[in-house]
Parts: structure tokens; C-alpha cells; sequence
């Protein structure tokens, strides 16, 4: 390890470095950062460019009495190296291993947890408001990028923290980066800043000029408070954070050591909102990350020499054969569009935004007005396909219900990252999505057992002229089953294998382990009747009504949360029909957020793996060989 950063463990380490030492000491955390990244995975983008910035404020800040509050949270790998957790890195992000995200469950110095975005002020305002309540005196910093201020979640905490006017200070990390490339008004008004050299010696002059005139009387007082405020508005474009009732100070080099060391022990002093605007590079340090900080912004394993990915040449995920499918079906229909949420290579729409320039919509990091822009192009009979990840609608929840799906609006949802996702832990699974779009009227919900009925049930969507919602897992798309390759026909499932005595019912890709635990079973002399729902909103009542009648017990499993999900509507069905003959074992996830880990290790962690689900049949039926639990 490197020589300064052996002697790094907690803050109080670093407080007496001068500045050559801290300097030698951020190069030392970028070489150990990539390093452990590559071969764990990570955020690493975020974390190279936001070296300093954390320097600075571990320096100036008494933590953990004064509060850092992380926006997003995946640029926090820095603060968990100097908070004591920098031997715990060769286990970032897997199981039973260091959080990527900000934990209080993991130390004190995690004020608040994160994982997504425009968050970081809100909860900032309510732990400074909360310290004056208790009489408290510390400092409360929020740090937000500015793709995190494209959410409207950050204006209402602005706004808030106006009226509240109490003792706050907002870092915006202004790297012109989230996953994809900002966009938008903010996007082009943070350019506007970082690109204005006069900006801070004019804001120093006017200053200096209006404070040192002389005033006589009170009519001219007020005329020249309001010829300052004028000139102010010509010459300081921070102007903006300045009527939102923030005092701005910047842009500044968020690489620059001395001048954030300088710039924060100076806000320490000051009172009321402020906003500090550093402006910093993604992915600084290491020259593949600089030149394409989207690729490494969340990242597999890698080569540090060459920069490649252990999975350059692995197979089509489902985000590209999405991608691929979608852009066939615009070359026939004009009236499709493509929107994403700063997420257009993450769910495979690059090629598509090339492709259709004037069809493609990046509404940024604000996930509501997403959902509220489709409903207004289907609305005049456009074909919305908004992808995006699975726990990022659940941002949108109340459009959904009241934008879409109570007007009947023929928007398409693509549900990227549907179950568990691995690495990124609870924040990110996406495992609450079947709860949380089958109880919606109108909706219509599919899940894909392979790549082909991905292709088939996207080409179904846009043509069915209804809320649809199609959920579909991270990671190489199967190829599994290629051979049943039946027409989608609405509200039907398609039936894998006949049997008897036992029915498995499963959704999308864990149709696979549903397999795997037939062929276990029929070592029992026990043959599965197994289906591929393909719908889990509405579902196919024929087929439930026909493995009532042939099988003792019926068997659900499903990549998401047991309660609420498609097994709970399966049970709703039978005792609404009043059908008991069948014992119905649900299986799924339990009732609580799940940790990160690879996927196959939570699959079989929480028994839905092929041998979890033969495991589970057995116990529950009585067959012989049961392994204890």
C-alpha cells in the first residue's frame, strides 16, 4: 500500500498534513481507488474526480459532529477511506462486504444512507433543522452533482431551505456528468458558469464598489440597493442561487487543495444557506476514465493496464437486445419514441439516439416528469417507450397511477434491471416492481423468458394501445428455450411441460431454475406441470383454473417481493373463485431490502435457485431427502 495512505485511517490523520503531503496523498487514494476497483467492480468515474473535494472537507470539518450528507451516494468511496474502512475494500459491493453507497448501519460517519438521486439537500435541511431544535452548533454539508440537480427532488429543497434560512452548506460537484452526459436548462447554465473567467472578479469588484459608495438619505439608500441588485443581475450569473435565498460562492477548482481548504474554513464562519460551487473533473487520474467517464462509471472488473472489462466480449444483455428491437420497430413506425432518464446507455438506447436524433428524449435525472412527458405524447397519439431501471420508477409512482394509467394512455414501459441486481445492493434491486405496477387498473405487465420473447412482447406493446409495463432482468440475455417461441397473445401464458401433481408457475428468466428443479423432481417420479406466465397483470385464469384441477399444489416463483407480488395475486384469484383444492406455496423474496451480492449467491441465498425451489417443493410435499434448514 501506498506510503501516506498506510498512515491514513480516520479524519484526525490527515489535519495536520500540509499541503505537498495532501497533494502526494490524493494521488496515492487515485492509485489505490483503481486498483481495488478493478478488481472488485465499482463507481469509479465519481470517486477519481471528487479525490480533493473530500480532502478538503475531512480537513476543514470536525467529523462526525459536523454532517457530510452524500448525494446519490456512489462518489462516497473516498469518505470510507478515510473513515476507517479502507481495509475492507477488497470486498467492495459483494457479500457481507463494504457497502458502495453511504450506510449508518456501517459507521458513524455515515450520516444518511443513499442510493438515489437529488436527495442530499432535502435530508440536509431536516438534520440542520433538527440540530437547531436540539440547540446543537455543527456543520451540516450537503454534496450534490449536477446531474443530481436536473431532479425537481433538489429545487423543492432549495426552495425549502430559503424559507427555513438556517445554517446549510450545498457542495455542488459540478463534473458535467451522471451516467450519461447532462442535459437540459441547468446543464446549459452550469456550462454558463464554469465557462465565465470573469465571473469571480466581478462578483469581488461589484462588491467592493457598491459597499465603499457613500449613501446619503434614505431615497438614496434605496436607489442604489436597487441599481446593485440590477448590476448584479447583468454581471453575476449566480444569480440564480442567490434569489432561491443562497449565498454562491464559485466556481472554484475542486481540484485545487489550498483553494478549498481556503473556501471552506471561510464558510464555516458564515451564516444561512450556502452554495459552493466546485467544479471538478470525472474520472481524473486515470486516462481511460477521463476519456470515457460514462464507461466508468459503474464498471465491472478490469485490466488497470488496459483499461478492457473482463466482459468485453460477452454475449447481448437485455438491455441491447431491447435496444436493437426497438430501433427495427421505429424504422416501420414513426410514431415511436425512445425516452430515458440519463440512463441512455444503460439501457441500451445509444444506438437509437444516433439513429433518431429528433426521436429520442433524455429527460434527465427526473424520472416523474419522464413519466409525464410520455403521457403527453401518447395523449396525441405518439408511442412512448420510456426505459428505465426498475428502482428509478419508483420515483415516478404517483405519475404512473394518475398521468397514465387513470387516462388509459398507451405509454410502454421498459423495465430495465427488473429483481436483483447484485453489486449495488438494497438501493438498487429491483425487486419491488410487480407489487407496485400489478395493482394499478389499466396497467398490463410481462415478463420475458429469453431474449426472443423480449423482442415479441416489446413489438406486442406498441401495438396494444394500453399502459404497458415489460420487466426484464440485468445481465446476457438467455438464449435458453429458443425453441417455444409461440405469439404473444394478450392475457395468456404458455405452457412449458405438462404434468401432474405439482405446478410450477414462474415468471421471465427464472424459468430457468423452475426447470432445473423439474428435472430434479422427476427423479422423485414426479413429472411438473410447468408454465411460463408471460403475464403477471392480467393473469391467465384458464390456466390457473386447468393446474387447480390436475395438481395437488401449485408452486409460485417469482425475481421480486413475496408480498404483493404475482404469487399473492394467484392466491387473490383462487379465494376469490372460491377454489381450495390446491395448496399454493409462494415463493419469492422476503419482506425486507436485499443486500448486495452477486445474483446467483442471493438466488441461492434465499432459495429460489434451482436447488432452492426443488428443496422447497420437497419440504412442502413430504418427499424423502429433505435437506435440514
Amino acid at each position: 500500500m501506498e506510503n501516506l495512505l498506510k498512515q491514513v485511517n480516520f479524519p484526525e490523520d490527515i489535519k495536520n498534513m500540509d499541503e505537498k503531503a495532501l497533494e502526494k496523498l490524493a494521488n496515492e487514494i487515485r492509485r489505490f481507488l483503481v486498483r481495488q476497483v478493478s478488481k472488485t467492480g465499482g463507481h469509479l468515474a465519481s470517486n477519481l474526480g471528487i479525490v480533493e473535494l473530500t480532502l478538503a472537507l475531512h480537513y476543514c470539518f470536525d467529523l462526525p459532529n459536523d454532517k457530510i450528507i452524500w448525494d446519490v451516494g456512489h462518489q462516497s468511496y473516498v469518505h470510507k477511506i478515510l473513515t476507517g474502512r479502507k481495509k475492507k475494500f477488497c470486498k467492495l459491493r459483494q457479500l457481507n462486504g463494504l457497502s458502495g453507497f453511504p450506510k449508518p448501519n456501517e459507521s458513524k460517519y455515515d450520516t444518511f444512507a443513499a442510493g438515489h438521486s437529488s436527495t442530499s439537500i432535502s435530508a440536509a435541511l431536516g438534520i440542520a433543522k433538527a440540530r437547531d431544535l436540539k440547540g446543537e452548533n455543527n456543520h451540516i454539508i450537503a454534496v450534490i452533482g449536477d446531474g443530481a440537480m436536473t431532479g425537481g427532488l433538489a429545487y423543492e429543497a432549495l426552495n425549502n431551505a430559503a424559507k427555513e434560512n438556517t445554517n446549510l452548506i450545498v457542495i455542488l460537484n459540478d463534473n458535467e456528468m451522471s451516467i450519461s452526459s447532462n442535459v437540459g436548462a441547468m446543464s446549459r447554465y452550469l456550462t454558463h458558469l464554469r465557462t465565465d473567467s470573469a465571473y469571480i472578479h466581478a462578483k469581488e469588484y461589484f462588491e467592493d464598489f457598491f459597499e465603499k459608495m457613500p449613501i446619503v438619505g434614505k431615497s438614496a439608500n434605496f436607489l442604489f440597493e436597487k441599481i446593485r441588485s440590477g448590476a448584479k443581475y447583468l454581471l453575476l450569473p449566480g444569480m440564480l442561487f442567490e434569489e432561491m435565498g443562497f449565498h454562491y460562492i464559485g466556481p472554484i477548482d475542486g481540484h485545487d487543495l489550498e483553494e478549498l481548504k481556503e473556501v471552506f474554513q471561510n464558510v464555516k464562519n458564515m451564516r444561512g444557506p450556502l452554495l459552493v460551487h466546485v467544479k471538478t473533473k470525472k474520472g481524473k487520474g486515470y486516462p481511460y476514465a477521463e476519456q470515457a467517464p460514462w464507461k466508468y462509471h459503474g464498471i465491472g472488473k478490469f485490466d488497470v493496464k488496459t483499461g478492457q472489462t473482463a466482459d468485453q466480449n460477452a454475449k447481448e444483455d437485455y438491455s441491447a437486445v431491447f435496444g436493437k428491437k426497438l430501433i427495427k420497430l421505429a424504422e416501420k413506425n414513426e410514431k415511436i419514441l425512445a425516452l430515458t432518464a440519463a440512463m441512455a446507455s444503460g439501457t441500451g438506447l445509444l444506438e437509437f439516439q444516433k439513429k433518431f436524433p429528433t426521436r429520442f428524449c433524455d429527460v434527465a435525472i427526473a424520472e416523474q416528469h419522464g413519466v409525464t412527458f410520455s403521457a403527453g405524447l401518447a395523449s396525441q397519439g405518439m408511442i412512448p417507450v420510456f426505459a428505465v431501471y426498475s428502482t428509478f420508477l419508483q420515483r415516478a409512482y404517483d405519475q404512473i397511477v394518475h398521468d397514465v394509467c387513470l387516462q388509459k394512455l398507451p405509454v410502454v414501459f421498459a423495465v430495465d434491471r427488473a429483481g436483483i441486481v447484485g453489486a449495488d445492493g438494497e438501493t438498487h434491486q429491483g425487486v419491488f416492481d410487480i407489487a407496485y405496477l400489478s395493482h394499478i387498473p389499466n396497467m398490463v405487465l410481462l415478463s420475458p423468458k429469453n431474449k426472443w420473447e423480449l423482442e415479441d412482447m416489446l413489438e406486442f406493446a406498441i401495438t396494444l394501445k394500453k399502459p404497458v409495463a415489460l420487466r426484464y432482468p440485468r445481465g446476457i440475455a438467455s438464449e435458453e428455450f429458443q425453441d417455444s417461441r409461440t405469439p404473444i397473445v394478450y392475457g395468456k401464458s404458455e405452457v412449458i411441460q405438462k404434468g401432474s401433481k405439482i405446478a410450477i408457475l414462474t415468471e421471465g428468466h427464472m424459468l430457468s431454475f423452475a426447470m432445473e428443479a423439474a428435472e430434479k423432481l422427476k427423479e422423485e417420479n414426479i413429472t411438473p406441470f410447468v408454465v411460463n406466465m408471460r403475464f403477471l397483470k392480467p393473469l391467465d385464469t384458464q390456466i390457473l383454473n386447468q393446474v387447480a384441477d390436475c395438481c395437488e399444489y401449485i408452486v409460485t416463483v417469482e425475481d421480486g417481493l413475496r408480498q404483493g407480488g404475482f404469487g399473492s395475486k394467484v392466491l387473490e384469484y383462487y379465494s376469490d373463485e372460491q377454489i381450495y383444492t390446491p395448496k399454493v406455496i409462494n415463493m419469492g423474496f422476503p419482506d425486507k431490502y436485499i443486500e448486495q451480492g452477486k445474483p446467483e449467491e442471493l438466488y441461492h441465498l434465499y432459495g429460489l435457485d434451482g436447488e432452492g425451489i426443488y428443496q422447497k417443493i420437497k419440504q412442502k410435499v413430504g418427499l424423502k431427502g429433505v435437506k435440514n434448514e
